[in-house]
């Protein structure tokens, strides 16, 4: 009995963490069976810890996605089908080039095998190889200003040259094609100085790059307004939010997107502050977003949560929940999504020919809502399905709706690779460059537009005249 409560008080020691060096080696006196129980305890421990600090988050249904660590969710399932084109698909191919610099010919004098003579043939084929030229140097123009005087104004005057920014030493498609690798792409500054110095022989430095990247974020600033007017009178609206850093401090980078635009805000709030700044007006329109409370005030019925969203929350629940009540409510629930579902994408779909079918699924989402379950997880949904009883099916009503937000997360899906990379900003004028440059190259792409033809064009334009020609609508090709 003696040495049950000295091993136990050992086995204590253990698991709070406080056995000594002499307490350890009188545990291993004990003999095998102390040290086996006390290694079994303290396994035992660390099992409920690490459950604790991982397990808590990822096993907790309600916990959004971003709130969880990466290393605590699971992995991606493996992919169903094979990859690639189906059986029998047309075959693609890349486009020819639109012109022919030179034209060489090869031919043989020997033959390669035995290195006898040959027999001339008429038979040829031709290749077309693409590629950088070796010595990539940039375009180097010394501007002759003249400075003349003004009698009636009294003054000296020069003219404006357009091709760069007042006091910059870089032409505006360099300062274009920079800012484009990194806030486009979300290449590292210090691999943009090795891109241009090795491949282009443009040396350059970080802290000149930077710089450059603030006045040309100033320079757009009236495109990024412009970005948010547009975005706000949108009929269809996606809205997402993903966690960002400024300074070191936790924030949030929002974007809205709709078919033709996007627009970026980083700001500390996740709630109702940062959705004021950017709706300082009525939304008219219909706003696609997730079941995150904050958007609730936005949009009145005229909104649609993610349908996906939905699914993935019974998906995670199904891990953690097995019990009948749970399971009977589970599917039934995604049998109602996939009939929703299911019917939006008939051919012949109209609000007015599928009226009866559309009030049917509204009757079974309002009698689910509105149920009694033994089990807490299916109570929580249901009291969300209550809640959100006008805004699951908006887009049965509404055709030009999707069911999902898939856009928005495609749209701040660069972003979150872009944070990997850059390690958001590390200050207010960082974070305000990153959300004008980011807005303004997203929703160029959107627009099938040259974001470095078009921004250096408005440049020029802007140093001209004094003014920035309007931010560039649809590109419809020619034909």
């Amino acid at each position: 009995m003696c040495m049950d409560a000295k091993a136990n008080a050992l086995v204590a020691a253990v698991l709070d963490g406080s056995l000594t060096r002499a307490q350890a080696k009188e545990l291993y006196r004990l003999g095998p069976e102390a040290v086996v129980l006390a290694t079994l305890a303290a396994a035992h421990r660390i099992a409920q810890l690490q459950a604790k600090v991982l397990g808590a988050a990822a096993l907790d249904p309600s916990t959004p996605s971003g709130q969880i660590p990466p290393y605590a969710k699971p992995s991606a399932p493996k992919r169903r089908g094979k990859p690639g084109a189906k059986p029998g698909h047309k075959g693609s191919h890349r486009a020819g080039p639109p012109r022919i610099d030179r034209r060489e010919e090869h031919r043989l004098d020997v033959c390669p095998d035995c290195g006898g003579p040959l027999q001339r043939c008429r038979q040829t084929r031709t290749r077309i190889i693409e590629d950088i030229p070796q010595q990539v140097q940039t375009d180097v123009v010394e501007h002759t200003i003249h400075r003349d005087f003004c009698p009636r104004c009294k003054k000296h005057v020069e003219p404006v040259v357009p091709d760069a920014l007042s006091n910059a030493r870089i032409g505006h498609r360099a300062v274009t094609l920079t800012s484009w690798l990194h806030y486009g792409l979300g290449v590292t500054t210090a691999q943009i100085v090795d891109i241009l110095g090795y491949s282009m022989q443009l040396p350059l430095t970080p802290g000149g790059l930077i710089g450059a990247w603030h006045r040309l974020a100033e320079m757009l600033g009236p495109w990024y307004e412009q970005i948010a007017q547009q975005a706000r009178r949108a009929a269809v609206l996606h809205a997402d939010e993903t966690g960002w850093r400024k300074n070191g401090l936790p924030h949030w980078l929002w974007c809205f997107a709709s078919k033709d635009t996007c627009f970026y805000l980083i700001d500390r709030s996740r709630g109702g502050p940062a959705l004021a700044k950017f709706f300082t007006e009525s939304f008219d329109g219909v706003l696609v977003r997730d079941f995150w409370a904050a958007y609730d005030a936005i949009g009145g019925k005229d909104q649609q949560c993610c349908l996906v969203h939905l699914l993935r929350e019974l998906e995670k629940v199904d891990l953690t929940n097995s019990s009948d009540p749970w399971k009977a409510f589970a599917k039934q629930l995604r049998r109602l999504v996939h009939d929703g579902i299911r019917l939006r994408k008939r051919a012949d779909f109209t609000p007015k020919r599928y009226a009866g079918l559309i009030r049917r699924i509204d009757q079974r989402l309002m009698a689910m809502a509105r149920g009694t379950y033994g089990d807490a997880d299916a109570t929580r949904l249901a009291k969300r399905l209550l809640r959100y009883c006008d805004s699951l099916f908006t887009f049965l009503d509404r055709p030009e709706v999707p069911f999902d937000n898939n856009l928005a997360e495609r749209m701040i899906r660069p972003a979150v690779i872009m944070r990997k990379n850059i390690q958001s900003n590390r200050s207010d004028k960082g974070a305000v460059t990153q959300a004008v440059l980011m807005s303004v190259y997203r929703t160029l792409k959107l627009r099938g537009h040259n974001p470095l033809d078009v921004i250096a064009a408005a440049l020029r334009t802007h140093l001209t005249t004094g003014h920035l020609p309007p931010l560039p609508i649809q590109f419809v090709p020619d034909g």
